[in-house]
């Protein structure tokens, strides 16, 4: 199987690895994984008062498609609200990718992963004291 020269770059050359400060109330985590193949991804996000993602990174354990996919959403959640983040679809990672239909499953464990950041995001504003969860809409463009 060939794989793009883009799963190529993002695999060897890995943008925004590493982790958060787990006790960041700005900081949601997403951790998702496929038993089929035992790729599992951790994309965490950081967002401003704003509602916009400031910064992402990831941690993957998984083949190349799988690490390229976490890669490059680090990069496209970057700038996003909450909303414009849970716009991306497995279909445009995959296509930007160029994954062979046998890796698929990789692009859909990073939409997932975004999704799960999102909401863990929004939970816990809502646990803290006094602060409501940034709503759909309410972000700044």
């Amino acid at each position: 199987m060939a794989y793009s020269d883009k799963v190529l770059d993002h695999y060897e050359n890995p943008r925004n690895v590493g982790s958060f400060a787990k006790d960041d109330d700005a900081v949601g985590t997403g951790m998702v994984g496929a038993p089929a193949c035992g790729d599992v991804m951790k994309l965490q996000i950081r967002v401003g008062a704003d509602g916009v993602i400031e910064d992402a990174k990831f941690k993957t354990y998984g083949c190349g498609s799988a690490i390229a996919s976490s890669s490059l959403v680090t990069e496209w959640v970057k700038g996003k609200t909450l909303d414009q983040a849970l716009s991306i679809k497995n279909s445009q990672i995959a296509e930007e990718l160029a994954l062979p239909p046998v890796k698929i499953h990789c692009s859909i464990l990073a939409e997932d992963a975004i999704k799960a950041a999102v909401a863990d995001y929004k939970k816990r504003r809502v646990a803290v004291a006094g602060e409501p969860a940034v709503q759909a809409g309410e972000a700044a463009a």
